[in-house]
């Protein structure tokens, strides 16, 4: 997880080429340079607006919120009125327990979203979809304990889309960290030229992790990054230091409109929105 850190140890870059000025000695400062630069190569195009793909999608947008529901201690009726007030047509949770599902369901979430493929457990295990248009849900890998949602929508002029609702456990420690690496190594990798699939969730990961990169790699765009939020922090919603842990990740021939992060009382997560323009049916 220390590998996370990268961009508040890019931050301090200018502290060694201070010091290397001072020596007077061109050895320890071309080193110290070459540092900084590789460390802004490496951070600033997640703060850099990237390109629309070329031709530029023309097909309906889809308005996509995902949240990590912090034990089920995220207060439901919040995330019903953060879903009706910026209009999502996708929901994706994690940590969603019985009682925070029941929840939601009291809070009228079924009105917006009516449509649901949930697998709600105790603890930090469990995660849903909810969604204004009809789901279907997949199969998915099933030898990991934190659930893996996965799901057809229906989505009326567009081509068909799946959706995976994303939480490994974190990797804390040596076996923990094979079962995360694990866990992103069998998320399904993008299909350029198939199914549009859209990943979201809390990752528990960031850029900076080579599992992470191997899988946008596939052919996935971080759509935070895409519009230059890469490093807004999505975790602690309060507090430093901030790491950006939670993504909605898209194929390539998806375009981000705009992204946001809202805070949810309960949750130590800020929940993550992304205006996706998918391409045309």
């Amino acid at each position: 997880m220390v590998v996370a850190l990268t961009p508040y140890a890019a931050a301090t870059a200018v502290l060694p080429l201070a010091a290397a000025l001072l020596t007077r000695c061109w050895q320890p400062v071309a080193a110290a340079v070459a540092v900084a630069v590789a460390f802004a190569a490496f951070l600033l195009p997640r703060a850099l607006t990237d390109a629309p793909p070329a031709p530029a999608p023309d097909g309906p947008t889809l308005r996509v919120l995902t949240l990590n529901m912090a034990l089920g201690r995220a207060d439901a009726r919040t995330v019903v009125e953060l879903v009706r007030t910026t209009g999502a047509d996708l929901l994706s949770v994690q940590e969603l327990t019985p009682d925070a599902a029941r929840a939601l369901a009291e809070a009228g979430l079924d009105e917006p979203l009516p449509h649901a493929v949930v697998d709600a457990l105790p603890g930090a295990s469990g995660g849903g979809l909810y969604s204004r248009y009809p789901l279907t849900a997949l199969p998915g890998p099933t030898r990991y304990e934190p659930a893996m949602p996965w799901a057809g929508v229906e989505i009326p002029g567009a081509p068909a889309v799946e959706v995976v609702s994303v939480h490994p456990f974190p990797p804390l420690g040596a076996a923990p960290a094979r079962e995360w690496t694990a866990y992103l190594e069998d998320l399904p990798r993008a299909e350029p030229a198939g199914t549009v699939r859209i990943l979201a969730g809390d990752f528990n990961a960031t850029h900076d992790h080579s599992a992470f990169r191997d899988l946008l790699a596939s052919g996935y765009t971080d759509a935070a990054a895409a519009v230059g939020n890469g490093l807004t922090t999505t975790w602690p919603a309060r507090g430093s230091p901030g790491l950006v842990l939670d993504h909605v990740l898209v194929d390539t021939r998806v375009r981000t409109a705009r992204t946001g992060v809202h805070p949810v009382p309960g949750s130590d997560h800020l929940a993550v929105l992304a205006d996706l323009v998918l391409p045309g049916d």
